[in-house]
């Protein structure tokens, strides 16, 4: 299984998703959304992309400042799809992926920050966690998705068919391990701040809810490489 994984360039963290994917066998390779290559250049750089993971940013995939890079993501989101790769989002990635599939994002009015539980329609591909949170954006999804989880502050989770391919993205935080959690908490204190969070307490439950995490997250990879029909995942645990 070959995953090609697009990150910024300081924060490559796939962190329990991209430890998965490695236990089942997978090559990850990453690619630098600052420096998006020739997208036939990947494809044709080795053998063919199983899946695509969309990593989070600290960009806004509505920020006019990123347009041309925002593009160039999102056509590559749609040409993997319309090739039969499926597509997996997380945070950022979800919301460029809503984008890229005919949905939008914006800025809410405070950001989602802490260790919350969600409103799931389907507890396999979006279990009701708690998950890990941390952004000040959210999304609509596209037309045709089918939104799966939510909480009071917008969707969790959609997923999406076209072309023969599948597409699933996740808002909260299924990867993140509890040191980058606490990075996050560091860099982001006017983010904490805004939340009305205690810095303190979110990254004790990032530490204390840890071995959960983990579990849940390796559970959520294997549910979704069978919703998406990845050749070579699941099945090898």
């Amino acid at each position: 299984m070959r995953a090609v994984v697009i990150a910024d360039e300081t924060d490559r963290e796939g962190g329990y998703v991209t430890e998965r994917l490695r236990q089942l066998g997978a090559d990850v390779e990453f690619v630098d959304r600052e420096a998006l290559p020739d997208r036939a250049e990947i494809a044709d750089a080795g053998p063919r992309v199983d899946l695509l993971l969309l990593l989070g940013s600290h960009r806004s995939a509505h920020d006019s400042r990123f347009v041309h890079d925002v593009m160039a993501e999102s056509d590559w989101v749609r040409d993997s799809l319309a090739a039969g790769t499926p597509v997996m989002g997380i945070c950022f990635g979800a919301q460029l992926m809503a984008r890229a599939l005919g949905g939008h994002s914006y800025r809410m009015a405070e950001p989602e920050v802490g260790w919350e539980r969600v409103d799931s329609v389907d507890h396999v591909l979006c279990p009701v966690g708690p998950w890990g949170q941390f952004h000040h954006d959210t999304f609509v999804p596209p037309q045709n998705a089918q939104v799966l989880g939510s909480t009071w502050y917008g969707p969790q989770c959609f997923v999406e068919e076209t072309h023969g391919a599948r597409a699933i993205a996740w808002q909260f935080h299924p990867e993140v391990v509890p040191e980058v959690y606490a990075q996050w908490v560091s860099e982001g204190k006017m983010t904490v701040r805004a939340a009305e969070a205690d810095a303190e307490n979110l990254v004790r439950g990032a530490h204390r809810l840890a071995p959960q995490a983990r579990t849940r997250a390796f559970a959520l990879v294997d549910a979704a490489l069978d919703y998406l029909g990845v050749e070579g995942g699941s099945n090898l645990s």
